[in-house]
C-alpha cells in the first residue's frame, strides 16, 4: 500500500521541511563579524582604561619586583611592552579597516536601496497626479454635461425675465381696448 503525501491546506502550518523547522545556517562572514567587533570594542572608554591598566601592571611588575621575576627591563625602555603595543597596533589598523569596508557596503546597499525606493514614490507620486488631473477633467466635462438644479434655475430665471421683457413689450406696443 503506498502512503499518500499530507494535505497541504492554507489553515494548518507546514510540516516537518517547513521555513519553520529549518536550522539556522552557520555564518559565512564570522570573520566580518569578528573585525566589526573588534572595531567596536577598541572604539570604548572601556578599552581605553583595560589598555592603560595593562601597561600600568606591565610597569609596576617590571619595575617594583625582585629582579629575578622581572621579564622586561626598564633599562632597555620596556622593549617586551613596546612590541605588544606594536603588534596590538599592526593588528588592529587591518581590522578596523576591514570592518570599515563592511560598513561602506552596507551603506552602499543602504543608498541603492532608498534610490529605488525614492523611484518608486517619484513614479507613486507621478501616476496619482495624473489620476488626479483624468478625474478633473472627467468631472469638468461631467459637470457641463449634467445640467445641476441651480444651471437649471439660473436658466429657467433668465427664461421667465425674457417672457416678461416680451410680455411687457407686447402689451405695450398693442392698442388698449376700451372698457
Amino acid at each position: 500500500m503506498m502512503a499518500r503525501p499530507p494535505k497541504v491546506t492554507l489553515e494548518a502550518p507546514r510540516g516537518r521541511g517547513g521555513m519553520l523547522s529549518r536550522t539556522p545556517q552557520p555564518s559565512r562572514d564570522r570573520f566580518g563579524r569578528f573585525t566589526e567587533w573588534i572595531a567596536r570594542a577598541m572604539g570604548t572608554p572601556m578599552f581605553l582604561l583595560l589598555l592603560s591598566l595593562f601597561c600600568l601592571v606591565w610597569l609596576a611588575w617590571n619595575t617594583l619586583m625582585p629582579p629575578h621575576l622581572r621579564f622586561d627591563s626598564a633599562a632597555n625602555g620596556f622593549t617586551a611592552l613596546t612590541l605588544m603595543l606594536s603588534l596590538q597596533a599592526s593588528y588592529a589598523a587591518p581590522l578596523i579597516l576591514l570592518a570599515q569596508n563592511r560598513q561602506d557596503d552596507r551603506d552602499r546597499v543602504q543608498i541603492e536601496q532608498d534610490r529605488q525606493r525614492a523611484e518608486r514614490n517619484l513614479a507613486d507620486t507621478e501616476y496619482l497626479a495624473r489620476e488626479i488631473v483624468a478625474l478633473r477633467m472627467a468631472l469638468t466635462e461631467a459637470t457641463e454635461e449634467v445640467v445641476t438644479r441651480d444651471v437649471l434655475r439660473q436658466e429657467l430665471k433668465a427664461l421667465m425675465e425674457k417672457l416678461d421683457e416680451r410680455g411687457a413689450s407686447a402689451a405695450g406696443a398693442q392698442p388698449s381696448s376700451p372698457s
